[in-house]
């Protein structure tokens, strides 16, 4: 399906969701990149999971010759209505502010993805802000999502009228030229509605995978549990599929991102993951559309609880370990630079022959 010919994205239904596929990434070209890597100059497996991640990139791309030169960041960003429950430090008007340094370069991921040179792309998905931001991508659905202790988040169709501007907006990048993509986000309470989707996902206690965000105080935290907890129970969620739990307690931003990581497996582009945010997003894509997860790429480990949970329901393993919580896709920034220098190795490394010595034999 090419998601790019159809504009009018709030025509898309659930139907049109249900009628995505995507095929598997190239299994013979992982294979022949594995080999690849036992001819390089050193021991079985020496570059541990970094041979495996690029493997993988190779597969979805097509190619043994893997080039990820030209790379940027898709940062969603949206209000979150849940906002007004006091599960932040900040309010809404935080959001703003970022997203206007975002636009100058001037925001933490800008900062860092300059210096690797990796493209930012920010996206209004759903910013509460009447006047368009200079040099923000402007795909706004709504003025921010509602407060989902008291109604649902957003309607169905604005949810997956967001997830169909992420799929466009890889299909965009992809015509560019782009051939990796990292998924960053900003929006004030969205730990709490990632929380919210992962507990309902997952099927675990809120208070098992809610963390104290940007920083919260012990009595904030237990509200921001029971928030969640009384949500899942109001809404049903446990019995709910995954974009009626997106649309009733999730975000924009997260519903964006879903959207990526789904345009990732379509349009054939690895999606590197960052936190929390992104993670829930990463296992709604895969169940909505089973296979997603193939074509993402982890890049961290995360603060959050609900990061590691989701990491294991959708196998992915982070190799970042530093406690991070930033956002903005500033880990998946991070791992753009290790993947560079891993390939670095990939394509120039000594090989065997180049130094005349028989290659380590792989027993298991």
């Amino acid at each position: 399906m090419e998601c790019s010919e159809k504009r009018i994205w709030n025509r898309y239904t659930r139907e049109d969701l249900n009628r995505l596929s995507i095929e598997a990434p190239d299994s013979d070209i992982r294979k022949k990149i594995l080999s690849n890597w036992d001819n390089i100059a050193k021991p079985v497996d020496g570059m541990g999971r970094f041979e495996a991640l690029t493997a993988q990139i190779g597969a979805v791309l097509g190619s043994e010759k893997i080039d990820i030169s030209k790379k940027a960041v898709i940062i969603m960003c949206a209000d979150n209505g849940i906002v007004e429950e006091g599960i932040s430090q900040s309010g809404q008007e935080v959001t703003l502010a970022v997203v206007q340094n975002m636009a100058l370069k001037k925001s933490s991921v800008g900062k860092m993805a300059e210096y690797i040179g990796a493209d930012t792309i920010p996206v209004d998905i759903g910013i509460n802000c009447r006047e368009k931001i200079p040099g923000i991508t402007d795909k706004k659905i709504r003025f921010g999502t509602a407060n989902f202790r008291k109604e649902p988040a957003m309607k169905e169709e604005e949810a997956v009228r967001a997830i169909f501007i992420g799929i466009e907006m890889v299909s965009e990048c992809k015509n560019k030229g782009y051939r990796i993509l990292a998924a960053g986000e900003m929006g004030i309470g969205n730990t709490t509605t990632s929380s919210a989707v992962a507990a309902a996902l997952l099927g675990k206690e809120a208070e098992k995978v809610t963390g104290r965000g940007a920083g919260l105080s012990d009595e904030k935290l237990m509200r921001k549990q029971r928030i969640i907890a009384d949500a899942i129970e109001k809404y049903k969620l446990r019995e709910a599929d995954a974009l009626r739990i997106l649309a009733t307690v999730g975000g924009l931003d997260i519903a964006g991102l879903t959207g990526l990581c789904i345009g990732g497996a379509l349009y054939h582009i690895p999606i590197v993951l960052d936190g929390v945010i992104s993670m829930a997003a990463a296992l709604l894509a895969e169940r909505i559309i089973p296979g997603t997860k193939e074509y993402l790429i982890p890049s961290h480990k995360g603060r959050e609880p609900a990061a590691r949970e989701l990491a294991k329901a959708i196998g992915a393993e982070p190799v970042i370990d530093a406690g991070m919580a930033l956002g903005e896709g500033t880990g998946a920034v991070m791992m753009f630079s290790l993947l560079e220098m891993a390939l670095k190795l990939y394509r120039d490394g000594m090989t065997f022959s180049d130094i005349q010595m028989d290659r380590y034999v792989r027993f298991s």
